[in-house]
């Protein structure tokens, strides 16, 4: 029986309703890979990793999700934003488990930070929500209304991904992970809203996804621009400076304490060790079920004495790897 063509656009325009009825970000680049893809994966050195079980010791009782998120704070604790119950879970030096808090407040977990303060802010990015707090979880700021899409002006926010807080505490948030308008915002330290910049594309300025962000030393700012396949470079005005290239689709972004750059290329899977100018100085990871292989890597931290953690929302897993 042959389809009119009248009934497959009706059917398309259905399942495209029926997606985003169910709050899916359906990305045409964004498909995971059942093993390497040397077409998405750089041409760089190994990084002289090896993976091994995260060791945390998770109670019986308590349940970790899928960890979209991973941070490790100036008092030595590793705190793991995921989406099950517990949406925020904080661990010891030792993976020895605290404490588990957000229960209940949390729509989608999406990205979090530490600002130069040490405070944790958390990205919701169903929830349209940003909240800041302190180490002992009370929350401080919140912005954004939860469940409530709508624009900055308004004192809304519309799927938020990720953010990064600057030496003035200065807040950039990137919205749009695929229903909302691709845009970076700008706040000051209050939460007052200052402007805003970027819109759907592939020109300079332009996101398609804008997925992670982080601040140098000099305050630029670098947006994984990931369905764009690039790292967009802007100063604190939005002024465009300069983008680097990728293969794969850049996820997360993380800046050591001395400022070396590294980045995870999502459903590619590789942990990639940037020099000052984009290039890939190092890799390691592939996709995969196996220890250490990703099935999506999501975003990631690099612990003071070398230890990397990435948080994987698709195996799911938290993944560690240590200098051989």
């Amino acid at each position: 029986m042959t389809i009119p063509a009248s009934c497959l656009q009706i059917l398309s325009r259905t399942a495209a309703l029926l997606i985003l009825t169910l709050g899916f970000s359906w990305q045409a680049n964004a498909q995971v890979l059942d093993g390497p893809d040397p077409h998405q994966m750089e041409d760089a050195p190994d990084l002289g990793y090896r993976a091994v079980e995260h060791g945390l010791n998770i109670p019986d009782d308590v349940e970790m999700g899928a960890p979209s998120s991973v941070v490790w704070t100036k008092e030595n604790r590793l705190i793991v934003f995921n989406r099950g119950p517990n949406p925020l879970m904080e661990f010891d030096a030792h993976g020895e488990f605290l404490r588990a808090w957000g229960q209940g407040e949390y729509l989608r977990p999406h990205g979090m930070r530490l600002d130069p303060d040490g405070n944790i802010w958390t990205t919701d990015v169903n929830g349209h929500t940003v909240r800041k707090m302190n180490l002992a979880g009370d929350v401080l700021l919140t912005l954004g209304t939860m469940g409530q899409a709508g624009e900055p002006e308004d004192g809304l926010l519309n799927e938020p991904t990720d953010l990064t807080i600057n030496a003035e505490g200065e807040v950039f948030i990137l919205v749009g992970h695929g229903r909302g308008t691709p845009q970076l915002l700008k706040f000051d330290a209050s939460g007052k809203f200052i402007k805003k910049w970027g819109s759907q594309g592939t020109a300079p300025g332009q996101f398609d996804t804008p997925h992670s962000i982080v601040v140098d030393q000099a305050g630029l700012i670098y947006v994984a621009d990931r369905q764009n396949r690039r790292i967009q470079i802007f100063d604190d005005e939005g002024a465009y400076i300069k983008e680097w290239a990728y293969k794969g689709l850049p996820c997360g972004l993380h800046f050591t304490e001395d400022y070396q750059l590294y980045m995870v290329s999502g459903f590619s899977g590789e942990i990639l060790k940037l020099d000052e100018n984009g290039k890939p100085l190092a890799a390691t990871g592939e996709p995969g079920k196996g220890l250490g292989e990703f099935g999506e890597a999501h975003y990631m931290t690099v612990l003071p004495h070398g230890e990397i953690f990435v948080a994987d929302t698709i195996k799911p897993d938290l993944h560690k790897f240590i200098p051989r």
